[in-house]
C-alpha cells in the first residue's frame, strides 16, 4: 500500500509579536490571563483603599478580642490605635500604618517568580499563552530597570520570613480574649489559616528550595541541606495553589477583621 505524505508549512505570527495576536489554537486560552487580570487588579485595588483607610483594623478589649489585620501588623505608627502597638512606634508618622509594612509583602508578591510568569502574560501579553505570539517585537529579558529590580527577589523573601513570624505570633495572641481567658473563635481560625496559608506560600518559594539545595555539588557532604530540600519539595509542586490562596485569604482576612470592627459581624466563640 503506497503510502501518501503531505506536509502544511505553519507560521504562527513569523517573527515575535506584531500588531495582533496569531495562534492556531481554537480552545479559550484568553480565559487564564483574564483570569489572572481580574484577580490581581482587585487585589491591589482592595489593597490599596484598605492601605489608605486606617480604620477598623483591630478588635480589641471593648470586644473582648485581640484581633488584627495583616495589613496592619506590626503596628509600628505613633497613630495605631492601643492595644494594636508593638513594643515600640515611629513618632511623626502621620501616614497610614500600613504604608510602614505593605511594601516588604508585596515587594514578594511582586518579584515571585510564579507571579513574574503570570503578570508578565496577562497584562505585558508576553506572551498571553503557549503557542500564541508575544505581543512585544523585542525581548530584552529582565536586564533593564525597572525588572532589574526582579533579582531582589531573594531579599524580599527574608523580609517575607520576617512578616510570617509576626503574624503567627498575632494568631497566637488571637487565641488569648481579654476579660475572658483562652477560647477558640472564628477570628482566631481566620488569623491561623492566614499565617499557616502564608507559610506554604514562603516555603514553597524557589528561592527557598534554593537556599536549603542550591548551590551544592553532591548531597551527602550536607545531610541537613538535603532533608530540607527534601521536604521543601512536595511544597514547591504546589507554589502556585498556595501563591492563589494566600493572596485570596490574606485579604478576607483584613475584610473579616473590619467587619468584626465595625460591628458588622460578630466573632463567633466556639468555646
Amino acid at each position: 500500500m503506497a503510502v501518501i505524505e503531505s506536509s502544511t508549512d505553519v507560521v504562527l505570527g513569523g517573527v515575535r509579536g506584531g500588531p495582533a495576536v496569531k495562534t492556531l489554537r481554537q480552545d479559550r486560552w484568553w480565559l487564564q490571563p483574564v483570569v489572572t487580570v481580574s484577580i490581581l487588579t482587585a487585589f491591589v485595588v482592595y489593597s490599596t483603599w484598605s492601605a489608605f483607610n486606617p480604620h477598623n483594623y483591630y478588635v480589641g478589649a471593648m470586644m473582648h478580642r485581640d484581633l488584627i489585620s495583616p495589613f496592619f501588623s506590626p503596628c509600628l505608627a505613633s497613630s495605631c490605635v492601643a492595644g494594636s502597638k508593638i513594643g515600640f512606634a515611629l513618632s511623626g508618622w502621620s501616614l497610614s500604618p500600613a504604608f510602614l509594612i505593605l511594601i516588604f509583602p508585596l515587594g514578594f508578591r511582586l518579584t515571585c517568580y510564579y507571579y513574574r510568569r503570570s503578570y508578565y502574560r496577562a497584562f505585558w501579553w508576553s506572551p498571553p499563552a503557549c503557542a500564541v505570539s508575544d505581543g512585544h517585537a523585542k525581548y530584552t529579558g529582565e536586564t533593564r530597570f525597572p525588572l532589574l529590580m526582579q533579582n531582589a527577589h531573594r531579599y524580599f523573601f527574608y523580609f517575607g520570613i520576617v512578616f510570617n513570624c509576626l503574624l503567627t505570633y498575632d494568631a497566637i495572641r488571637a487565641f488569648h480574649q481579654p476579660g475572658i481567658g483562652f477560647g477558640v473563635t472564628l477570628g482566631t481560625i481566620v488569623l491561623t489559616v492566614n499565617a499557616t496559608l502564608l507559610w506554604l506560600y514562603s516555603l514553597s518559594c524557589h528561592a527557598c528550595r534554593h537556599l536549603c539545595g542550591g548551590s551544592l555539588k553532591t548531597f551527602s557532604n550536607h545531610p541537613v541541606r538535603h532533608r530540607l530540600w527534601k521536604f521543601i519539595t512536595p511544597l514547591n509542586e504546589n507554589h502556585m495553589k498556595f501563591a492563589w490562596a494566600s493572596l485570596i485569604f490574606v485579604a478576607l482576612t483584613d475584610v473579616f477583621v473590619r467587619l468584626v470592627a465595625s460591628g458588622a459581624i460578630t466573632d463567633l466563640r466556639l468555646f
